[in-house]
């Protein structure tokens, strides 16, 4: 339909100083309306996503405040009513600065933008503002980590504390401006569900040690490698990553990507429920009515290959029959059921409790009220696995509990297959392995934030490339600091926790040489690294002990931004080996009043482990280890003159050498230069 085939009605107008009579069709109105309003919006004074009600700033330092305005309008900025600078918005794009002086720690403050309109911040507060960035360690929220700090979530009440949590986003072609949403939260049992776990134990911990309100922007997307968080600037020393970003500037091509990656998606699930038995049989195998009597018997947890169930991809069916007592009718129930690789659907007496599309997550599913009953009740499990490694992850909790009663899930289950199918195709895009789009979408608008510092939790998607990452780390912190246009920003990074089974002879490992890269960033001024080595699950990439990691970050920062030159903020770190003939000595920094045996480890055993050492032939052998002092001696019968010296150089090893604050020493390997 075309307007030209009809008459528009018109609008009469008259105007009083002519009587001259002007007609406009309702068309033209409305597009004059249209402009009108664009107009008038493009002139008012609008402010980036950070700069919002809540919001932390940095305090004694010269803040830059930044917004949009009409060409060349008049900006002023009031504190507290009273005007504090003046700017101009550019004459070209709109865009304006203002200078704020340094301002003392406290608040609530209000801050007016005022051109043609006026924009009002209320609650504002001035204090020590941190960067909190990284991958999914530093991501996962204390939600995650509900059941180790329950306490810390039920009595997170500061409004002192906050956190601006950045969209998730990525973005191959231009740094962008500002985010699309985001506010400043206050800490409150509810909101603190979402803060990133590690930045905020980082934040009260420096809280309670400064006084001061502490801001956290986080900014950290599960997976990310570090080149996603560099820029295309600091990517030219890296041209393979560069190239691989430029490729998806193409529109079409990404498209074409994630299309395939879907279409791939839909008919593997679709084929999957189709063919899947427990969905198509009646009843279903969810249901109590299922008989399971010919199902084979097995014992849980374990993953398929552990069982001798050599699943092709697909879905397999446990079933499980519990006694409840009389008292437990309709009451309502806690069911975990550890982490199962890769996906999971859960149905309690036929009825589905909750879900989860993939393996990391702890599974916590709460049972209503009415779904319960004294005497037998059924649970189903609808696994999925996309490979051949499906299952149940060991050594976590599995346990069905009430208010009156707590029964193990661990032995024996009912299992059968459900369905086979070849293994979901691989991804073609997977956006968190790619570089620069991160730090396009979630890291370049921050950098007009004036900050204390960075903390910095990833390393993991660099597993592979240990050698790749000794370039690539100190090249993002540069270009961070250089994008913040300071040359000594504090950096301060988590070295990555102990994961994987443990070995009984010393070997090669990703792991320790990925730390052992991280380490080599330590030669970049104003750095300062605190290891996770003692804090990790073998059978979790996400430990729960983000407590920890976080309080060790705040030691670092106290000594490294806040003027703590005394502090044993870190664990020991080797100053020195000295070869006497058969043994090797290492003397240790950072030690206090001593090295000593990790607490937790004493139960177990009171020698010094984690230590190995090697002769010309380059075998190393766990080595026998004497502690004096600040110092070690190391031995081993088959090493006649040793040559090098490991230690913690494993996926995750076994190692129990602290300082007398309690702080584990740092992996290490060295060579003697001579001998």
């Amino acid at each position: 339909m075309y307007f030209s085939q009809y008459k528009t009605p018109a609008l009469i107008i008259k105007r009083s100083t002519s009587d001259k009579i002007y007609r406009y069709s309702i068309v033209q109105m409305m597009f004059f309306l249209l402009i009108s309003i664009s107009t008038k919006s493009f002139a008012d004074v609008t402010l980036p996503r950070l700069l919002s009600d809540g919001a932390i700033l940095q305090q004694g330092s010269v803040l830059t405040l930044w917004g949009q305005a009409d060409k060349g309008e008049h900006i002023s900025l009031l504190l507290n009513g009273k005007e504090v600078a003046t700017s101009h918005a550019n004459p070209e794009a709109g865009g304006w600065q203002l200078i704020l002086p340094a301002q003392k720690a406290g608040g609530p403050h209000r801050l007016a933008f005022k051109g043609r309109n006026t924009v009002v911040l209320n609650d504002i507060y001035f204090g020590e503002v941190w960067l909190a960035s990284g991958q999914s360690n530093m991501q996962l929220p204390m939600g995650r980590v509900s059941d180790l700090f329950s306490r810390d979530i039920e009595s997170a009440n500061d409004n002192t504390i906050r956190m601006f949590n950045v969209p998730l986003g990525y973005d191959f072609n231009a740094p962008a401006t500002d985010f699309q949403k985001g506010s400043w939260e206050k800490t409150t049992p509810e909101s603190v569900t979402q803060f990133s776990a590690v930045a905020y134990f980082f934040a009260k911990a420096l809280q309670q040690k400064l006084q001061v309100p502490i801001g956290i922007i986080n900014a950290s997307y599960g997976g990310s490698t570090a080149e996603g968080w560099m820029s295309e600037s600091a990517l030219r020393q890296f041209p393979f990553h560069l190239n691989t970003a430029k490729k998806f500037r193409y529109a079409p091509y990404l498209d074409e990507l994630k299309q395939q990656d879907q279409a791939n998606q839909n008919h593997w699930y679709q084929q999957l429920d189709a063919n899947d038995l427990g969905l198509t049989s009646t009843p279903r195998w969810y249901d109590t009515a299922a008989n399971d009597n010919s199902w084979q018997s097995i014992s849980m947890p374990m993953l398929w290959p552990e069982a001798n169930l050599n699943d092709r991809p697909g879905s397999r069916w446990l079933r499980k029959t519990v006694q409840l007592p009389p008292q437990d009718k309709d009451t309502q129930g806690l069911l975990y059921l550890g982490r199962i690789v890769d996906a999971d659907t859960v149905y309690v007496n036929g009825v589905k409790v909750g879900g989860t599309t993939y393996q990391y997550p702890p599974r916590r599913y709460k049972i209503p009220q009415g779904i319960l009953k004294a005497g037998a009740n059924t649970i189903a499990v609808r696994v999925i696995s996309n490979g051949s490694n499906g299952g149940l992850i060991t050594d976590k909790p599995y346990f069905l509990k009430t208010d009156n009663t707590h029964i193990d899930l661990h032995g024996d289950w009912k299992t059968k297959q459900g369905t086979a199918l070849d293994p979901l195709p691989a991804p073609l895009f997977q956006q968190y392995t790619q570089p620069l789009g991160f730090y396009n979408a979630m890291l370049a608008p921050v950098q007009k934030m004036q900050i204390s510092g960075v903390i910095w939790y990833q390393g993991e998607s660099n597993v592979s490339r240990a050698d790749e990452y000794k370039k690539l780390f100190p090249a993002m912190i540069n270009d961070w600091r250089q994008g913040w246009q300071q040359k000594d920003l504090p950096f301060i990074f988590v070295q990555l926790a102990n994961y994987l089974e443990q070995q009984e002879t010393p070997q090669e490992s990703d792991w320790a040489e990925l730390r052992d890269a991280q380490a080599s960033a330590l030669a970049l001024p104003n750095t300062a690294m605190i290891t996770a080595i003692d804090l990790g699950e073998w059978n979790d990439i996400h430990p729960l002990d983000k407590k920890s990691v976080g309080e060790r970050l705040s030691l670092a920062a106290r000594k490294l931004v806040y003027g703590e030159a005394t502090l044993l903020a870190q664990g020991p770190t080797v100053e020195k080996i000295q070869a006497k003939g058969t043994r090797l000595i290492v003397t240790f920094g950072n030690t206090g009043d001593g090295l000593a045996i990790a607490e937790e480890q004493k139960k177990k055993i009171n020698d010094a482990q984690g230590f190995a050492i090697c002769g010309a032939d380059g075998v190393y052998y766990w080595a026998q280890a004497q502690i004096r002092g600040n110092k070690i001696e190391l031995s081993h019968p088959k090493v006649s003159a040793p040559i090098a010296v490991r230690y913690a150089w494993a996926d995750n090893p076994k190692a129990n050498i602290v300082n007398s604050a309690g702080l584990p020493a740092f992996p290490f390997q060295i060579q003697l230069k001579s001998r």
